[in-house]
C-alpha cells in the first residue's frame, strides 16, 4: 500500500514539474504574429500613395508643357522688346512740351510703338527682324523716318501693314516684293541724328495699320482715327 501511494506521489509531482515547465517556456517566448502583414507597411501603401497625397507622375515628352508664344505667329522685331518700351507707347498722345523725348517735333496720337535703344547699343549695329511673314511693299526714305520699310502681312485672315522705321536703308539687300518671313533680319537701326533716322534719336518705329492701303503717319490728330491701326504689342511683339 505504501509503495503505491509513494507511486501516485512521484507521479503527481512529475506531473505539476512538467506543467509549471511548460507555462515558464510560453511566458518566455512570444506568439507568433496572426497577421505578418500587419507587423509591416501595408501591401497597398508600397504600391500607391495615399488619395490624399498624390505624388505627381514624372513629365514626359508626350504631356503639355506651357510655352511663351506670342499670338499668331508674330514675334519680337528686336531682343528684350518689353524694356525697350519706355517712351512711346502706341497711342500716347504727344506735344512738343509733354512728350518724354526732347527736343520734340511732332504732335498728336502716336500710331505705333516705339522700341528704344540700350546706352551699350548706341555706336553699335542693332539688327532689326520681321515681326510676321509677307511681302515689302515699300523700302525708301521718308520724312519723319529716314530709312523705313513697310510689308504687307495677314492677321486673322485679313490684310495688315507693318511699318518699319528709322532704319539704315543701305543694310536692307531685300527690295519690294521680296517676301520676309517671321524672324527673318530686315537691316539694322539707323544712327542716330542722322539722315538714315531723319535726324530723330537711334530707335524703332513700328506701327501697324490694317488693310493693305499704305499709310506711313506716325502721329494721328484725333483719337477716333486710331481705329485704323492695331496697337503692336496686342500681337505679342513687345515680349
Amino acid at each position: 500500500m505504501k509503495k503505491i501511494i509513494i507511486i501516485l506521489a512521484i507521479v503527481i509531482l512529475a506531473g505539476t514539474v512538467f506543467l509549471l515547465a511548460k507555462n515558464v517556456f510560453r511566458k518566455t517566448v512570444p506568439p507568433a504574429p496572426a497577421n505578418s502583414i500587419s507587423m509591416s507597411t501595408p501591401a497597398s501603401e508600397n504600391n500607391n500613395p495615399p488619395q490624399e497625397m498624390p505624388v505627381p507622375s514624372a513629365p514626359t515628352d508626350n504631356q503639355n508643357t506651357p510655352t511663351v508664344q506670342n499670338s499668331n505667329g508674330f514675334q519680337s522685331p528686336l531682343d528684350r522688346a518689353a524694356e525697350r518700351v519706355t517712351k512711346k507707347p502706341f497711342g500716347i498722345y504727344i506735344t512738343p512740351k509733354t512728350s518724354p523725348v526732347q527736343p520734340e517735333r511732332f504732335q498728336g496720337y502716336h500710331t505705333g510703338t516705339d522700341f528704344e535703344i540700350f546706352p551699350e547699343e548706341q555706336s553699335a549695329d542693332v539688327s532689326v527682324r520681321a515681326v510676321c511673314s509677307g511681302k515689302i511693299a515699300v523700302k525708301r526714305s521718308a520724312s519723319g523716318y529716314g530709312g523705313m520699310l513697310v510689308q504687307n502681312c495677314t492677321l486673322d485672315n485679313q490684310s495688315i501693314t507693318v511699318i518699319y522705321g528709322h532704319l539704315k536703308l543701305a543694310s536692307i539687300t531685300k527690295n519690294a516684293g521680296d517676301t520676309l518671313n517671321t524672324g527673318d533680319e530686315i537691316g539694322i537701326l539707323g544712327k542716330a541724328y542722322s539722315t538714315e533716322t531723319d535726324g530723330e534719336r537711334k530707335h524703332l518705329h513700328l506701327g501697324v495699320s490694317k488693310g493693305f492701303s499704305i499709310s506711313i503717319l506716325g502721329y494721328v490728330q484725333s483719337q477716333s482715327e486710331l481705329s485704323g491701326w492695331i496697337d503692336p504689342c496686342s500681337l505679342g511683339v513687345c515680349k
